[in-house]
């Protein structure tokens, strides 16, 4: 038989990249990246219009030229003709939505809404909906809604009812313009196929779908009158209330995206994912045991069980929301590789960037090369890894970071050191807690660019005293995603199949030593300490702080007498 291959293009939250794999094997024959034109908009809309605070848009014609430029470019540098492609499939940062026309254009497309923020696709850790998502939550419990625990008793401000109803609340009249509040991986499938459709991933994961339907609109009218038809109007709109099955075939391409693409027109679709969900199957997890931790600019840490629990604080747990036939589960950290960024950017010394250009190396390497050289808890630092919020386990997005025992010889390898820690710590936090709610994890599966770094995946096997296996594939979510393509175009019968065959992975590519567990264990305990008392309401300085802040940002104090008077200084 000859060779066949399929396409998968994976959305994040800088760019999207799209690679070509052999179905037989799971070989990536040729990759492509196209970085977003407008990246995360969290400061002001492109035509100059501020932002609040919290906020974090994107621009849907960035997603567009994905298809355009990454998808053909991969296919030429593979040499695999349009004729030996038999499907594509994408997978997309969640919880991420815009408001569109019942025809799919954006309303940000349309020049009457361009310059309303509310009219643009909200990203993933778009968080400004927060005041929405403690009344979703205050109210649900209230109600004793049987979805809750479902979601470990708190949804997210980054979940779609939350931002939905942001919208509604913050500007009326564009929520009553909008025909649909979709996601992004099901916009952009429609955008390829010209039929809407709804996944059952992100229905499940982020917009509270359990048993069979959402919550009833007498839920959502209690939130807010206008609120009440919200599921009816904006989300079934012209699809009625089936969702699409993960490795079900959403359509295929139109004549114009087979122009954008360079494949031909009919050639299947499958039904759009999220990227960490994707990436299990092919990291070869397909049943239980083994927690997948997709490891990027934030980490979401996903695992199959064959029954069901309700877990305090995890993101959800969904039939069919990862592998069909099981349980999928989902719990996350908010910041990850985007602390260690911040650290890189804003708190790295002159010297060390001389150092890393002597030696040839990136910043984020020379620390890695300084930080591996001591020996755990010689650096005398706990942190706490909330840069960005907690998902799991305390779901508080107004919660943020900390470090303790900084002196006058603390260095930024120490720092470094330290917030990795705190990340792993983190994990440790969330599989404890799985585990005991009766979800047992032997092993963790480590996927996304971070696995690159020794140091840090030897941290989490100490940490966690668990083995670490690695995903043996450059992007992973993008190798989901083909593999999604290959049983959407019939190559394979699910996807357990596709995975015996294409999935890669190195088996305990990292085991824990004994005397770093050791150590780790009572620096965890300190760590738990420090979780718990800013984390579970007996210190909310963390809140209180950002009231503050957020007050302050919006009034610019006088200048005294005597300031004004200085030279230069203008009152």
């Amino acid at each position: 038989m000859p060779e066949r291959y399929t396409v998968g293009v994976d959305f994040g939250s800088e760019s999207g990249r799209a690679v070509v794999v052999r179905v037989s094997d799971g070989e990536a024959l040729a990759e492509a990246v196209t970085p977003y034109k407008h990246v995360v908009m969290d400061r002001n809309l492109p035509d100059g219009t501020p932002l609040g605070r919290e906020w974090a848009l994107q621009h849907p014609q960035d997603y567009l030229d994905v298809f355009q430029n990454a998808v053909p470019e991969a296919l030429k540098a593979s040499g695999v003709s349009p004729d030996e492609v038999i499907g594509v499939g994408i997978d997309f940062t969640a919880c991420t939505i815009l408001p569109t026309r019942a025809d799919g254009t954006p309303l940000c497309f349309l020049p009457e809404y361009a310059a309303r923020p509310h009219a643009w696709v909200k990203l993933w850790k778009h968080h400004a909906a927060q005041p929405q998502a403690d009344r979703i939550n205050r109210l649900a419990e209230q109600r004793g809604e049987a979805w809750l625990p479902r979601y470990g008793g708190k949804i997210s401000s980054e979940w779609l009812f939350a931002k939905a109803l942001q919208i509604l609340e913050e500007d009326p009249e564009l929520y009553t313009a909008s025909d649909r509040l979709i996601e992004a991986a099901d916009w952009v499938v429609w955008q390829l196929t010209g039929v809407e459709t709804r996944n059952a991933c992100t229905a499940g994961y982020k917009a509270m779908y359990q048993d069979g339907h959402y919550p009833p609109p007498e839920y959502f009218g209690a939130l807010n009158p206008a609120f009440a038809d919200v599921v009816q109007t904006r989300l079934q709109g012209g699809v009625g209330a089936e969702l699409a099955p993960l490795g079900g075939r959403a359509g295929g391409l139109t004549e114009a995206a087979a122009g954008w693409t360079g494949l031909n027109p009919g050639t299947a679709v499958a039904v759009a994912n999220v990227d960490a969900h994707v990436t299990a199957p092919a990291a070869g997890v397909t049943g239980p045991g083994q927690l997948v931790a997709i490891m990027g600019t934030s980490t979401c840490h996903v695992l199959v069980g064959d029954t069901l629990a309700e877990v305090p604080g995890m993101c959800g747990v969904v039939d069919g929301g990862i592998v069909p036939g099981s349980y999928g589960y989902e719990a996350g950290q908010s910041g990850v590789g985007d602390i260690f960024a911040w650290l890189v950017k804003n708190m790295v010394p002159p010297e060390y960037h001389e150092q890393a250009k002597t030696d040839g190396l990136s910043l984020h390497a020379l620390l890695e090369r300084e930080a591996a050289r001591q020996a755990p808890g010689e650096h005398g630092l706990v942190a706490l890894d909330w840069w960005n919020g907690n998902r799991s386990v305390l779901v508080d997005a107004n919660l943020s970071g900390v470090v303790v025992g900084m002196t006058l010889q603390t260095r930024a390898p120490d720092l470094y050191r330290a917030l990795i820690e705190a990340t792993a710590y983190g994990t440790r936090v969330i599989v404890e807690n799985f585990e005991a709610s009766g979800v047992p994890i032997s092993e963790l599966v480590i996927a996304g660019g971070l696995k690159k770094n020794r140091m840090l995946m030897q941290i989490y096997a100490d940490v966690t005293g668990r083995p670490l296996s690695i995903l043996d594939a450059e992007q992973g979510p993008a190798l989901g995603s083909a593999m999604h393509a290959a049983v959407a175009a019939g190559a394979y019968p699910d996807i357990a199949a596709a995975a015996e065959h294409m999935s890669r992975f190195v088996a305990h590519a990292y085991q824990p030593i004994a005397a770093n567990v050791a150590t780790y264990d009572r620096l965890y305990a300190e760590y738990l300490t420090l979780h718990d008392y800013f984390g579970r309401g007996l210190n909310d300085v963390m809140k209180r702080l950002k009231s503050i802040a957020g007050a302050a940002s919006q009034a610019v104090p006088p200048l005294s007498e005597e300031a004004a008077s200085l030279p230069g200084v203008t009152a």
